[in-house]
């Protein structure tokens, strides 16, 4: 292979980036340029030297924007300006000078940071200028009757400097361009169009106060930037103290869900691991209760301290949930790592002294901890809390002093579980005897068909609980509609089809009242959704509805289809396998209804088989 080809190979995406840009900024400059500037008088030296001057130190002005902190500076003012008045060529010799200042000046930045941001400038005032000419502008005084070449000017000098910077950071920082450029626009445009109405009022005292006018536009503009940069001081210390718990200074409740969202998303986008801890400590109350109040907050603030000692990572979030409860937010940490950085904060807690924890029963301080780790099928940041909160529970419930992963549990203590849960969901199940049977059996049927399905998709033990059991309670809901609209023999009104529907509301938020089945919330919710995001009661389509949520609507679809319901004819299980194909990709996820119709098919010939 020859030596170019090698080369452009160990190449990456960043490298081409800086490369091109380098080339395009150089280029443009010499066409531009062409070294006027050696042929200039000592007069427009000195207003080289003047507006260079401006330039350098308005970029040492730097503010930055509420909310993101997106850093910017009035310089910008300067090039523009440079461009109305004088033209492409005097505008790229005054940055040329002002990055050699700043590059002495800021020896301490790599050299090729610098030469992209001369590049990246170059582009913005070739390209601007061009642009400025091009819509009929004339360089020297501000005239009214070209303001549509201004506009066209600053406009391309704003769309290239954010369409830059942003693939500056998408391809050497890995930020996600969608969301970079959109809380760029969000934030900064109002300041940019702030620095180009600026750049026309520096025209003006350029062109009929000469240097004096570039002195007082210097003055102004420092004394904005030193104002911007207060201002967003103030913001920062008001959202600190909006963000922290007054009594731990840990970040409080509403700044963890924030952050747990934003987490989950880039979690969701990037592929990356995502763990989520809650922490309680245990026989807090006995401790209360025999110290007092006080003691008590003493207690709290002295794990609040511990935990900010030890989550020392700046990728970690350390929040108070609430009373004695922690959470931790451990973006790139998977469950297992995620375990045994909680077992050792634990065992460092366990050894360290505190005033009357002697009463405790462990004879130390301890906590109990629940960790549920991020998964693609999660729907909504409450699924994640609250498998972080049974973990916890289940922590608590075996002695205490202990941290558990959700769905770690032995294989034996796992069925005794599943069959505990099983019972004590046809306990509220039976209710349906009396008001619906045909629910009843219903439930019983498509929990039956889940179970054989979980097998044959080799479905985890949890994933086989949360399936299973979301199929036999995905009707609960169904208890609250009145009992002359299910049993209706004719077909319903559009209302009552109305009320009907809001069974997957009701029966979420039945399972939400108690911690038990807090995670089958999502079978009984979505199990009415659509493929083609025409269900309800949310109108998610695709992969926004969890696989397994996916394949319940198929199981529940046919069991309704191939037995007797009072507004709909019976279909045969032929018929009712036509049926499905015939919706898979509108109505059905089509890998999964073929996958199902397979089993069917698979238990028909079984049967027939066993017949004869």
């Amino acid at each position: 292979m020859p030596k170019w080809k090698t080369l452009i190979a160990k190449l990456n995406l960043s490298h081409l980036y800086a490369i091109a840009i380098c080339l395009a900024g150089l280029g443009l400059f010499t066409i531009y340029n062409q070294g006027a500037f050696i042929h200039y008088t000592a007069p427009t030296w000195v207003w080289v030297y003047a507006l260079s001057g401006a330039a350098v130190v308005l970029t040492f002005f730097t503010f930055q924007l509420p909310p993101q902190g997106n850093g910017l500076s009035l310089d910008s003012s300067v090039y523009l300006a440079c461009i109305f008045v004088f033209g492409p060529t005097f505008s790229l010799t005054v940055l040329l000078v002002s990055s050699v200042a700043i590059f002495l000046i800021e020896r301490k930045t790599i050299w090729w940071k610098h030469l992209i941001n001369f590049a990246i400038y170059s582009i913005i005032i070739a390209s601007a200028s061009f642009s400025f000419t091009a819509l009929g502008g004339v360089r020297g005084p501000l005239m009214d009757s070209h303001l549509l070449a201004y506009a066209g000017g600053m406009a391309i000098y704003f769309v290239l400097n954010t369409m830059l910077i942003v693939f500056y950071y998408y391809v050497f920082y890995n930020e996600n361009l969608y969301e970079t450029l959109k809380g760029m626009m969000k934030d900064t445009i109002i300041a940019y169009l702030s620095t180009l109405v600026l750049a026309l009022v520096l025209v003006i005292l350029l062109y009929h106060n000469h240097i004096f006018g570039l002195a007082l536009f210097l003055c102004l503009s420092v004394l904005l930037s030193y104002a911007f940069k207060q201002m967003f001081a103030m913001y920062r210390d008001i959202e600190e103290r909006a963000n922290r718990d007054p009594r731990t200074g840990l970040f409080n409740h509403s700044y963890f869900e924030l952050t747990l969202e934003e987490e989950m998303r880039k979690s969701r986008s990037t592929g990356s691991s995502l763990s989520l801890a809650m922490i309680d400590i245990d026989d807090f109350k006995k401790y209360n209760d025999h110290f007092g109040h006080l003691k008590g907050d003493g207690l709290i603030v002295f794990l609040a301290e511990l935990l900010k000692k030890e989550c020392g990572s700046p990728e970690m979030v350390v929040s108070r949930y609430g009373g004695e409860e922690f959470t931790l937010l451990m973006p790139s940490y998977d469950t297992e790592q995620a375990k045994s950085f909680l077992d050792r904060l634990r065992k460092t807690l366990n050894n360290s002294h505190f005033e009357g924890a002697e009463i405790f029963p462990q004879g130390c301080l301890s906590f109990s901890s629940g960790i549920a780790g991020y998964r693609s099928d999660i729907h909504d940041k409450s699924e994640l809390v609250d498998q972080a909160d049974q973990a916890l529970y289940y922590a608590k419930k075996q002695g205490k002093n202990m941290v558990h992963v959700y769905g770690h549990q032995s294989p034996q203590e796992q069925d005794i579980d599943f069959s505990q849960d099983v019972r004590d969901i046809e306990q509220q199940l039976n209710l349906f005897m009396y008001k619906d049977l045909e629910t009843f059996k219903h439930s019983k049927r498509v929990f039956r068909y889940a179970m054989d399905i979980s097998e044959l998709l080799l479905l985890d033990s949890l994933s086989k609980r949360q399936f299973t059991l979301g199929a036999l309670i995905h009707d609960i809901g169904k208890l609250e509609i009145p009992w002359g609209i299910l049993n209706k023999k004719e077909k319903l009104t559009p209302e009552e089809w109305e009320m009907v529907k809001w069974h997957v509301t009701w029966g979420k938020q039945m399972a939400l009242m108690g911690d038990k089945f807090k995670d089958l919330a999502p079978y009984i919710e979505l199990h009415h959704e659509r493929y083609d995001g025409k269900g309800y009661p949310h109108g998610f389509k695709g992969e926004e509805i969890p696989r397994l949520c996916r394949m319940l609507t198929i199981i529940d679809s046919f069991d309704a289809m191939t037995t007797e319901r009072p507004y709909q004819p019976t279909k045969s299980v032929e018929e009712a396998i036509v049926e499905l194909r015939a919706c898979a990709g509108s109505q059905f996820d089509p890998e999964l209804t073929e996958f199902f119709i397979s089993y069917i098919e698979s238990r028909q010939l079984r049967t027939k088989e066993a017949a004869v």
